[in-house]
């Protein structure tokens, strides 16, 4: 497959039951996405964005449709085959950092190595190299509570990172920041998806922040993509 096809969805569907009724929260969706492309996804609340990336990222399954990474049927894997999937292809980042309070950064970062099944050494080795990699060399052994809101955000890309994924999924990472440290956070994953070749798809409600910095905006509403507007 050419990277003009990397990340590719035929028809891509979810409905949720709730008792009788059926809620239709992604509706035919047909992407495809070159590798190494950064890509923003915009929509109202409830426009089915967290659904997209929830699939993309093997945490849910399809309804009806397809998804390919790569050539790779990913719609059609088993637990166990989702879950090396998510351990060995994709970095997920949250708008809450979702980090253990009691784990030092470091620690935290570090934490995915272990179900990878590398060494201690190792682990806190290449915890390290990403943490100084998103500007927190000095902030390595500190818990949670000791950082800001934009170094916790930090933590959370690096714990992303750590297992070399090749894509990146960031649903809403600047959600709880302020517009400053909101534009640092945008800088560092802009400058991750250059410098490391990372596809990287990202929803957010900021539209400046997407436009300066995406290749492509893609908007939903009510669960079906309704414009695409590459950028650069």
């Amino acid at each position: 497959m050419s990277d003009d096809g990397f990340i590719e969805t035929a028809g891509l569907s979810k409905v949720y039951a709730f008792g009788e009724v059926e809620v239709a929260a992604l509706r035919d969706v047909t992407l495809s996405i070159p590798r190494g492309r950064l890509v923003g996804i915009t929509g109202a609340s409830g426009s089915g964005k967290s659904t997209l990336m929830n699939l993309l990222g093997g945490l849910d399954t399809p309804s009806a449709g397809t998804i390919r990474v790569d050539g790779r049927l990913i719609s059609d894997l088993n637990k166990r085959e989702l879950a090396l999937y998510r351990r060995d292809t994709i970095g997920m980042i949250f708008q809450s950092f979702n980090l253990v309070g009691a784990y030092t950064a470091l620690e935290n970062v570090a934490f995915p190595l272990l179900f990878a099944g590398v060494a201690k050494k190792r682990r806190r080795e290449r915890a390290a190299e990403i943490l100084k990699a998103v500007g927190l060399e000095g902030r390595m052994h500190h818990r949670p509570t000791e950082l800001s809101g934009g170094e916790q955000q930090r933590v959370a890309i690096a714990r992303a990172l750590v297992n070399e994924p090749r894509i990146l999924l960031a649903d809403e990472p600047t959600g709880n920041l302020d517009s400053k440290t909101s534009r640092q956070i945008m800088e560092i994953l802009a400058d991750l998806n250059r410098s490391r070749g990372l596809t990287l798809i990202m929803i957010s409600h900021e539209q400046a922040l997407l436009r300066e910095f995406s290749n492509e905006v893609i908007s939903l509403q009510d669960g079906a993509v309704v414009t695409r507007e590459a950028l650069r």
